[in-house]
């Protein structure tokens, strides 16, 4: 498990307990975890490039402008990240 799924798992412990306590008890927590992991890294691959594609970020830019391509580059995986948490590990 990674980033995501001990995000999700933060999250229910601190928002839900009851939730969280079912899951632990039914054996259910781990997988649930795994499979919020897995959805929000795929959501993350998928949705990363088509940011970049609108937003004009390339590897002509990345040579030409190295520090721009960074600079919009961390921009938007900020802006992906916060749409995979809302969706996925908040939700």
């Amino acid at each position: 498990m990674t980033l995501y799924g001990r995000m999700r798992q933060r999250y229910l412990k601190e928002h839900w307990p009851g939730l969280y306590s079912s899951l632990i008890l039914s054996e259910k927590l781990y997988p649930h975890l795994l499979e919020i992991d897995r959805a929000a890294r795929e959501r993350m691959d998928a949705m990363l490039p088509r940011m970049m594609e609108a937003a004009g970020v390339t590897e002509e830019l990345k040579a030409r402008d190295p520090m721009r391509w960074v600079g919009l580059m961390n921009t938007l995986k900020a802006q992906a990240e916060e749409i995979v948490f809302q969706e996925l590990i908040y939700g």
